[in-house]
């Protein structure tokens, strides 16, 4: 659905971004992460259309955002980090106004209706836009982008503003919009983007670091799995059957769970999931298993680790 190649934006001797390529298919919901003023907003501009691009190509859906801008921008709804708002018009003037501008051929009442009730505004769509709060208007802004039922959605820090039971809302949302829509999400709030997206893409300092899907982002950069074992028995004895697991490369005590149980952190070089190994290995020896999950470092570790310059 989106095809970006070699993009480079320069400002005189400064380049914001360099070389930055990816791909995003239909349905799927792109996290792109970074430190403020890592080119992220940058790179979102240059996608919509709003900026040109030093060099490089963008394609939405098969259409070159510059040489075919007007087929390329009506699959898009941006949100940019500003909210694009006539603080002086009602909600509702405001999104008949977006209705209009963007030449739509839905049923206009019923879809601006739709929209509202989707982004909680409905209750104030009679209110001027400059006497809402901040959370709102973001509200607002949002909807904005959905008019016209876009097939791409762009949004540029969609939850700034926005209280925390907002933002839950939120997530919920561009996670239910992702099954009809293509969506990337900015943000520098790591919470946000491990909780709404199917994929993660890094930008630092104008460069991609990184790409991987969200639970896959930390053993990427390991390059090995990490699995955590609460065991229920004697500690000496755990540790010696855990270290003698086909696939296990180091077996260590991480906390002390209760006064009989433990847990354990296991490595493994290999690519296959050592869990059932390990669930069969400790039932064998007669130890209760309390629970087995992956134990990959958090996603604050990757990103730390990528942006350590």
């Amino acid at each position: 659905m989106i095809e970006v190649s070699n993009l480079c934006k320069s400002y005189g001797g400064n380049k914001a971004i360099e070389d930055v390529s990816f791909k995003v298919s239909a349905g799927e919901v792109l996290g792109f992460l970074g430190p403020n003023g890592a080119g992220k907003s940058t790179t979102m501009n240059i996608i919509t259309g709003y900026l040109s691009s030093t060099s490089g190509t963008v394609k939405v859906d098969g259409y070159e955002i510059l040489e075919n801008a007007k087929e390329a921008k009506a699959k898009i709804g941006y949100l940019p980090e500003v909210p694009p708002l006539y603080p002086d018009m009602t909600v509702l003037e405001y999104l008949d106004y977006v209705y209009c501008l963007k030449k739509v051929r839905l049923p206009k009442k019923a879809h601006l209706q739709e929209v509202m009730q989707l982004v909680k505004i409905d209750d104030v769509q009679n209110r001027l836009i400059k006497n809402l709060s901040k959370g709102y208007k973001q509200r607002v802004g949002f909807a904005q982008a959905l008019v016209g039922n876009p097939p791409v959605l762009i949004l540029d820090e969609p939850t700034v503003g926005l209280d925390p039971k907002q933002i839950i809302e939120f997530r919920k949302l561009i996670k239910s919009l992702g099954k009809k829509h293509t969506v990337i999400f900015s943000s520098h709030v790591l919470s946000e983007i491990s909780a709404t997206c199917d994929r993660i893409i890094v930008i630092y300092r104008g460069k991609l670091v990184a790409d991987a899907k969200t639970n896959e982002l930390s053993s990427v950069l390991e390059g090995k799995q990490r699995i955590m074992v609460e065991i229920d028995g004697d500690k000496d004895t755990a540790l010696q059957v855990l270290r003698n697991i086909d696939g296990v490369t180091k077996a260590s005590v991480s906390r002390t769970v209760s006064k009989t149980a433990v847990e354990y952190v296991l490595e493994s070089d290999t690519e296959q999931d050592i869990r059932k190994n390990v669930f069969a290995a400790l039932s064998k020896s007669g130890l209760a298993v309390l629970a087995i999950y992956n134990g990959q470092k958090t996603l604050e570790d990757a990103f730390l680790k990528l942006t350590a310059g």
